[in-house]
């Protein structure tokens, strides 16, 4: 028996979609529109209870006289104006700095330049790029003690090399340059390969048909490097340079271990961080609400870093809006 295709006649009327089936359609739509907030809730609401409610819990304790036992009296931006004539604070924030431009410009080039030698063929290729993250699961008290062994000052094996030069023996620990050079070593050490890890995972997109085009031409592995791999890299050399600089501007501890535990960096502070001072504030003098202005300086000095290397990348794109 022929089935009935014929179009229905003009003017009929069609029968209304099921009850079911509206409700299956709407439950797509909010499928559709509901379930990426759904799938990233999680974070936003960690976030929250974890990053956003302490940062503001931490901003009413800044605007307090706040004292260990729980009393507090509100006393405005009194701390913050006391912050901006302390020198302490001040020679912190320069220490701060100081130790993030020796440790972080050499570490992204020393990050890029090993990124390029693991992204060529050698054998075992797994093993080598694995290898360059034990720096980063090192115990970092097990890291400090055989830096400070190292950067010691009567048997320390950088003294023992240097001397070789015909340089006298250096006091790392008690110079404020050369405890900011021992500490950038030690932070140079631990993240230099988790940084080219990241640069080798940008390299290996990058199309091997350029290379193998700019070698036909004669171009040098030199200029394949500088013409090809940097330019396109630069989106990942900014995530990196971002990365490392909120890390930087953290930094607390290395120095405290190098000190020997000391939150003090030294006895002239020579190495004592922001962070260092924040902690020491905090949880050695008990001023609660100094120390947690202290902290929110840290939060804005990150914040404005931030934001000068959003500047660059608007830059490097082109000055796209």
């Amino acid at each position: 028996m022929a089935l009935d295709v014929r179009p229905a006649p003009a003017g009929a009327q069609v029968a209304p979609p099921s009850r079911r089936r509206r409700w299956r359609t709407r439950l797509s739509r909010l499928d559709v529109s509901l379930s990426p907030y759904l799938y990233i809730s999680p974070f936003y609401l960690l976030f929250l209870v974890f990053g956003l409610f302490p940062l503001g819990y931490t901003f009413w304790v800044s605007l307090n006289h706040w004292e260990i036992i729980g009393d507090h009296e509100f006393i405005g931006l009194r701390n913050y104006t006391r912050l901006m004539s302390d020198d302490q604070f001040w020679n912190a924030v320069g220490n701060t700095f100081g130790m993030f431009a020796i440790a972080t410009i050499p570490q992204i080039m020393l990050a890029l330049l090993l990124a390029n030698a693991l992204n060529r063929k050698m054998r075992a290729p797994t093993l080598f790029r694995m290898g360059v993250l034990l720096p980063l699961v090192t115990s970092v008290a097990a890291v400090a003690i055989v830096f400070t062994q190292i950067f010691g000052r009567d048997y320390g094996m950088a003294n023992w090399f240097l001397h070789f030069f015909g340089v006298h023996k250096v006091d790392w620990q008690a110079n404020k340059w050369s405890s900011w050079l021992a500490i950038s070593t030690m932070v140079d050490w631990r993240w230099t390969g988790y940084n080219a890890l990241i640069f080798l995972a940008g390299m290996q997109a990058i199309p091997r048909t350029l290379y193998e085009a700019a070698a036909i031409d004669g171009a040098s592995r030199k200029k394949q490097f500088w013409r090809i791999t940097v330019p396109l890299l630069r989106p990942t050399i900014v995530f990196v340079t971002i990365i490392s600089t909120i890390g930087g501007l953290q930094l607390f501890t290395e120095p405290l271990l190098f000190n020997n535990g000391y939150m003090n960096g030294g006895s002239l502070r020579q190495s004592q961080t922001v962070s260092m001072y924040m902690f020491e504030n905090a949880f050695q003098r008990f001023q609660y609400g100094y120390g947690s202005a202290v902290a929110w300086m840290l939060f804005l000095l990150i914040l404005v870093f931030s934001l000068l290397n959003f500047l660059i990348i608007r830059r490097l794109a082109g000055g796209e809006k």
